[in-house]
C-alpha cells in the first residue's frame, strides 16, 4: 500500500516526509514486488529521496510502523551508501515493545551516478530468512531499479514544471494563443477561450481566423502576413474594445506567432473620465474669470433697484412695481450665480455651524433646469426650528445634488413618474433629509449594493457608480449616516441623517450700530458700480470720494482723511490686495478702515486672503443691508 505513515522514532520515514507522487509510487510498487517474490520476504518498504526538497519519501509500505525496522539502521544504508543484513533489536515509542530476534530484514541503498536516491528495505517475520548472497541480489535489484526511480524523477519534474507553466498562463488576463503556419492554433490560454467563446479543448488545431469574433478577423489577418509581427491595433468588439497585437516567435522559417487580445475597455473609460476631468478644470478657471464680469454688472443692477426701492417715496406710483419686480429678479440672478460659483469651487474643508434651509434652497434653484427638462416638479418642505449642523456647506450640497440629480435620471430614463419631494426634519439631535421619488425605484437585489464603489444600475458609460459611495464617506466624515429608507410601492427614497451642531454659549444677534455722516472712499475700477455707491451712500448722509485705481486711492489718503475705505479686490493696475498692504506698511491705523468688496467668489487665493486678513468684506453683488453692516463694522476715527 502507498502511504505516510507519522514519524515516530523506530519508522523508516525519519523526521521528515512527504507523500510520493503516483508515478514514482507505481515504480516503488513494482519493485517491493518484485523483491517479494524473488527473496522471499513476507514485507518490504522503499523510502526514497524527493530531488528538491531531500525529503524523506514512504513510496511503498506493507507493515506497520510500530514493526519497521529502525529508522537510525535505514539512515546509516542512505548516508553510507551500503547494504545491511541482520536483525535489529530495537524498541518502538508506540508500543515499548522490543523487536527481537525473532524477524529478519536488510537494506540495500538505491544508487545512481553516485547519488543515493533512496532504499530498499526487507523483513521477514522468522528469523535467518535471508542468507548471504540475499544482500547481493537485492543491490543488484536496487541498482536496476535507480535507473527507473531517475527516469520516474525527471519525468515528474518535466510534468510538475508544465503544470505550473499552464496554471501561470492559465492566470495572466489577457487573451492569447500560440499559433503556427496557417493561423492553426496551438495552445491556448483560459482567457482567450472566454474571448474566443470556445473551450481551451475546441481550440486546439483549429484556425484562429475561425474562432475570432468577425470584427477581428481582418485585422489578424492582415498582422499573420507580416514576418516581423505588427504594430498594436485597438479593435471595437461590441461595447469593448481590445488591444491587439501579434509577436513572432522562434525561427521566422517556422511561422510561430503569439496572438495577444488587450482588453483596453476600463482604461479608455478612465482615459475618457482623465479627460473630461480636465475639460471640467478648464471650465472652472474660465467661470473665475466670468463671475467677476458677470457680479460687478449684477452689483450695479442690483444696487440701483436697492437703492430705488428704497427711495420709493420720490419714484412714480406707477414705476414701483416693476422696480420690485427688477429687484426681485436681480436677486435672484445673483444668487444663481453665487450657488453655481460655490459649488464649483474647490476649496478646502471649511465646516461651520450652520442651518440647512440655505443649502437646501439654493440646491433646489441650482437644479431648476434640470427639474424643468425632465418635466419634474420639485418640492421642498422644511420643518420649523432645525437645530444646526456642524457641516462644510459645499459638500452637503454635493451630496443632495447626487440624490437629486439620480432621481432626476430615473424618472428620466424610465419614463416613470414626475415628482422629487426633498423633506428636512427633527432627528435625534440633528436633522434627518430625505429625497424622495415616484420614479420606477430600486430592484431588491441592487438594494445592498447601492453604495458598493464602482456598482451602477446605468448603461454602460453613462455612469462610474462613484457617486454614491463618496456621498457614503462625506456623511459618514460628518458623523452621519446615508441610507436607501425602505418605501413600499414604486419610487426610491434616500435618508440622510446629520447629528446637531454642539450647543454653545447663545449669541444674541446684534444689530448694526448706527453710523453718523462718513467720509467714505470707494475704490473701484467699474464706472457703474462707483456711480451706484456714490448715489447710495451720499443718499444716505455721507461725504463720498470715488477712485479707480490703488495708485489714486494711496495718493488721496496721503492728503485727506477718511472713516471708511471701500476697496475692490481685483484692479486692472494697483489691486487691493497691494493697495491694503501699502497701507499696513506705511499706514497701519487707515488699514484697520478698509473693507474689501470683491466678485471673485472662485478662485481660494482670493477667499483665503481675505479670510487670513479677518477684515470685513462685501461679495458682490450684495444688498444695502450688507453695505450698512459693512460700514458698522468700522471702528471709528480718532479724532486728530
Amino acid at each position: 500500500m502507498n502511504e505516510t505513515p507519522a514519524s515516530p522514532r523506530g519508522s523508516p520515514t525519519g523526521p521528515s516526509t512527504t507523500t510520493a507522487p503516483p508515478r514514482i509510487a507505481r515504480i516503488t510498487d513494482q519493485l517491493a514486488a518484485a523483491a517479494r517474490q524473488l527473496l522471499g520476504s513476507d514485507h518490504a518498504a522503499v523510502i526514497v529521496i524527493e530531488p528538491v526538497t531531500d525529503a524523506r519519501v514512504v513510496a511503498t509500505a506493507d507493515y506497520e510502523a510500530n514493526s519497521a525496522p529502525d529508522a537510525m539502521l535505514i539512515e546509516r544504508v542512505i548516508h553510507q551508501g551500503q547494504g545491511v543484513l541482520g536483525t535489529p533489536a530495537a524498541v518502538t515509542e508506540n508500543t515499548g515493545k522490543a523487536v527481537g530476534p525473532s524477524v529478519s530484514w536488510m537494506a540495500a541503498p538505491i544508487r545512481a551516478g553516485g547519488c543515493v536516491l533512496g532504499a530498499i528495505v526487507l523483513q521477514a517475520d522468522r528469523p535467518g530468512a535471508f542468507p548471504g548472497a540475499a544482500l547481493t541480489t537485492l543491490q543488484v535489484l536496487a541498482t536496476q531499479a535507480a535507473v527507473a526511480l531517475e527516469q520516474g524523477w525527471l519525468l515528474e519534474l518535466l510534468s510538475q514544471g508544465k503544470r505550473e507553466w499552464e496554471q501561470t498562463i492559465d492566470a495572466i488576463r489577457e487573451a492569447f494563443c500560440v499559433v503556427g503556419p496557417n493561423a492553426v492554433i496551438r495552445r491556448a490560454n483560459v482567457a482567450f477561450s472566454v474571448f474566443a467563446k470556445h473551450s481551451v479543448l475546441e481550440l486546439r488545431d483549429r484556425s484562429v481566423l475561425d474562432v475570432l469574433p468577425a470584427p477581428c478577423a481582418a485585422p489578424v489577418r492582415k498582422a499573420l502576413a507580416h514576418p516581423h509581427g505588427a504594430s498594436p491595433v485597438e479593435i471595437a468588439v461590441g461595447d469593448r474594445r481590445y488591444l491587439f497585437s501579434v509577436m513572432p516567435i522562434g525561427e521566422p522559417r517556422d511561422g510561430t506567432s503569439v496572438v495577444v487580445f488587450e482588453d483596453q475597455t476600463e482604461r479608455r473609460r478612465l482615459q475618457e473620465q482623465l479627460v473630461q476631468s480636465e475639460k471640467m478644470s478648464a471650465v472652472g478657471q474660465l467661470i473665475a474669470g466670468v463671475a467677476h464680469d458677470l457680479n460687478n454688472p449684477l452689483a450695479s443692477v442690483v444696487g440701483f433697484a436697492d437703492y430705488l426701492v428704497e427711495s420709493a417715496a420720490d419714484v412714480p406710483p406707477r414705476l414701483r412695481e416693476p422696480l420690485r419686480a427688477i429687484q426681485q429678479e436681480a436677486d435672484r440672478a445673483a444668487k444663481i450665480v453665487r450657488n453655481l460659483l460655490s459649488f464649483a469651487r474647490k476649496q478646502e474643508r471649511r465646516r461651520r455651524v450652520q442651518g440647512l434651509e440655505p443649502i437646501l434652497e439654493a440646491t433646489i434653484l441650482l437644479l431648476n433646469n434640470e427639474f424643468l427638462a425632465c418635466h419634474v416638479t420639485p418640492t421642498l418642505e422644511i420643518e420649523a426650528g432645525l437645530p444646526a449642523v456642524d457641516v462644510d456647506a459645499n459638500q452637503i450640497q454635493q451630496v443632495v445634488v447626487n440624490l437629486l440629480t439620480n432621481a432626476l435620471q430615473a424618472v428620466r430614463a424610465s419614463g416613470v413618474g414626475s415628482q422629487v419631494a426633498v423633506r428636512a426634519a427633527r432627528w435625534l439631535d440633528g436633522v434627518a433629509v430625505t429625497v424622495e421619488d415616484n420614479g420606477p425605484g430600486i430592484l431588491p437585489e441592487f438594494r445592498e449594493r447601492v453604495f458598493e464603489p464602482f456598482f451602477t444600475t446605468k448603461p454602460e458609460g453613462q455612469g462610474t457608480g462613484l457617486g454614491l459611495a463618496i456621498c457614503n464617506g462625506i456623511v459618514a466624515e460628518h458623523g452621519g449616516r446615508l441610507a436607501l429608507a425602505d418605501r413600499p410601492g414604486t419610487g426610491a427614497t434616500f435618508r440622510l441623517e446629520l447629528p446637531g451642531a454642539a450647543a454653545g454659549p447663545e449669541v444674541q444677534p446684534v444689530s448694526p450700530r448706527p453710523v453718523g455722516p462718513l467720509r467714505v472712499l470707494v475704490v473701484d475700477d467699474e464706472p457703474h458700480i462707483l456711480h451706484y455707491m456714490d448715489a447710495t451712500l451720499t443718499a444716505w448722509g455721507h461725504q463720498v470720494v470715488v477712485s479707480t485705481d490703488g495708485g489714486e486711492a494711496l495718493d488721496r489718503l496721503t492728503a485727506e482723511g477718511f472713516d471708511v475705505i471701500i476697496s475692490d479686490l481685483r484692479m486692472p493696475r494697483m489691486g487691493g490686495r497691494d493697495f491694503f498692504e501699502a497701507l499696513q506698511r506705511d499706514h497701519p491705523e487707515v488699514a484697520a478702515r478698509v473693507v474689501f468688496s470683491t466678485g471673485d467668489t472662485i478662485r481660494d487665493d482670493a477667499l483665503a486672503f481675505l479670510e487670513e486678513l479677518g477684515r470685513p468684506y462685501l461679495r458682490k453683488p450684495f444688498s444695502l443691508a450688507e453695505l450698512r453692516g459693512a460700514l458698522a463694522s468700522v471702528p471709528p476715527r480718532k479724532a486728530p
